[in-house]
């Protein structure tokens, strides 16, 4: 073994830096989970950590990062000339289309890269394997991370090339694809997830319980124009890999984008029992997220208002805990901006000691807006411009952290409290030109993967506005544009039947409101839209 002599001080280095294996313990109490659907990967790896190999591609595949790099480590103990072992460490510290990775993931993901480069894989299709995943991790300390993520695209695009034979190399470029999708500035026409769509839509027949496949199809298609196109690998997704919480909970991106609630219930249920029996408290708020974002359009408040008591803590240095302090934030805020609760809205509290600032101010500042909101829709337009102040300042620590798309969703807060402060001090015109614009960079932004929509959908609160300054034409057309990208959204439909009603339109009135109380159905809290919705549709 020409290893050996410096692989002891090497895995310990990596278990040091990563915590993987320990961690992992510590996070996963039910054991190696046995269900995560087929995944075959050849390799040159002996012949008794295969089985281990392909195990652990495919909770990388469901992006159990965490584990991945305990199970890649022990094949390393087990087998120390596995160079693609150490492969899949790295791969672990790389999670494309969540958060960019901080210094040290970045390390720990350059360390095992290298320490597979000087291993030597056996076949040239591992060393090509090894050379473009350590494209990514060159230099990261002096080249910006969207030239890497590129850098890294265009070598799986070679690899793929290459070996037309090999469908992990096209499984793991169309994940590339996506990740630069991810890092780059929004492109309305979602050329890279169209492009990596069609290259996983082709082998899906082929393999039908590959995780990988299902996953990455739903992440191609998360998004309102294309949502339709990934609905049947949603439906396959948590059947294939039953036992990952993640893959219990991707399917509800599908079902929220459609409006499938009842399903998104399903899934994140799922999901969060999933992630409580592994302890894994980001993916289990993930899914709360997604579970109250689907129980509020179905007027089902208690149940939804039942979450916040059973909130799990976050754990700072987990591949979740992106999913998981975005849920801590979100969800009070969702809760009670949904249901237009401004007084609750505005007694928010911020949480001592939970949120870290810095490129995570992003969460105060979800909490800021929702006060924002609730302040001046109470009249206390004073507390309202100090929190317009509260939000440029933590734009300003996003712009320096390079937070770029946290920056322009807090600017997108900033503008809409100060839209309507503007309306509250008699600025009408002022009012509806920040509000529209508001809508207008929310749209171009697009949504990211953490949430299921926007705390308080910018061009809803358009369509709002409209009507308190009786433009209701105009308001009908701005929630119906909320209605074709997130279809049976509870407020848009009261929107819609309010302003037809106000516009003078009865029949469309009477079919949004009817609409409104099916939607509601079952439906457990006292909101004025329900009760609006009944008494018009009782009128003879």
């Amino acid at each position: 073994m020409r290893v050996a002599g410096v692989l002891v001080s090497f895995i310990f280095g990596v278990l040091l830096t990563a915590g993987a294996a320990a961690q992992e313990q510590h996070q996963h109490p039910a054991g190696d989970p046995q269900q995560l659907g087929e995944v075959h990967f050849p390799n040159s790896c002996h012949e008794a950590v295969q089985k281990k190999f392909n195990r652990a591609v495919a909770m990388l595949h469901s992006f159990w990062y965490e584990m991945v790099a305990a199970r890649f480590t022990e094949i390393t103990q087990q087998d120390p000339s596995c160079a693609m072992a150490y492969w899949g460490i790295a791969m672990s510290h790389y999670h494309p289309l969540w958060e960019t990775p901080g210094k040290e993931s970045l390390q720990a993901g350059k360390q095992a890269i290298e320490k597979g480069q000087a291993i030597g894989a056996r076949t040239q299709r591992e060393q090509d394997y090894v050379a473009a995943l350590a494209s990514f991790y060159r230099d990261f300390d002096k080249v910006d991370h969207l030239t890497r993520v590129r850098d890294y695209e265009e070598a799986m695009q070679r690899l793929h090339q290459n070996y037309p034979e090999d469908k992990e190399a096209a499984i793991f470029y169309a994940l590339s694809l996506l990740g630069t999708a991810t890092a780059a500035a929004p492109d309305p026409g979602f050329a890279k997830q169209k492009q990596a769509g069609k290259i996983l839509a082709k082998l899906f027949p082929e393999q039908p319980n590959h995780p990988g496949l299902a996953h990455y199809i739903i992440h191609s298609y998360d998004y309102p124009p294309l949502a339709a196109l990934g609905l049947e690998a949603a439906r396959r997704y948590a059947k294939i890999s039953p036992d990952s919480p993640h893959a219990q909970h991707m399917p509800s991106h599908i079902f929220t984008r459609l409006g499938l609630w009842e399903e998104s219930i399903d899934s994140n249920l799922n999901s969060a029992a999933a992630a409580r029996r592994h302890a894994d408290t980001g993916d289990e708020l993930h899914a709360l997220d997604y579970l109250m974002y689907a129980y509020l359009q179905l007027g089902r408040d208690q149940e939804a208002g039942k979450l916040l008591d059973q909130l799990p803590e976050t754990k700072p240095g987990t591949a979740t805990y992106l999913a998981g302090i975005f849920g801590r934030a979100a969800m009070p805020a969702r809760y009670v901006l949904e249901r237009r609760d401004w007084p609750a809205a505005a007694k928010l509290k911020i949480p001592v000691g939970l949120f870290p600032g810095g490129r995570y101010a992003w969460t105060e500042a979800t909490l800021h807006f929702a006060r924002g909101l609730g302040a001046v829709r109470t009249g206390n337009t004073e507390t309202a411009r100090e929190i317009v102040t509260l939000l440029k300042a933590a734009r300003e620590t996003l712009r320096q952290a390079k937070e770029d798309y946290w920056v322009e969703q807090v600017d997108v807060q900033r503008l809409t409290v100060a839209a309507w402060l503007a309306l509250a001090e008699g600025n009408q015109r002022e009012a509806v030109e920040f509000m529209r614009a508001a809508a207008d960079r929310e749209d171009e932004l697009g949504k990211h993967p953490v949430t299921p929509g926007a705390i308080a959908p910018a061009r809803e609160l358009l369509g709002e506005m409209l009507l308190e300054v009786d433009r209701p034409q105009e308001a009908l057309a701005e929630f119906e544009a909320v209605l074709r990208s997130a279809p049976n959204r509870f407020n848009a439909f009261y929107g819609v039947a309010r302003a037809a009603e106000r516009a003078g339109d009865e029949g469309k009135a009477r079919e949004y409101y009817g609409k409104l109380a099916e939607l509601a159905a079952a439906g457990d809290g006292d909101r004025p839209a329900i009760k609006k919705a009944h008494a018009f549709l009782a009128r003879k």
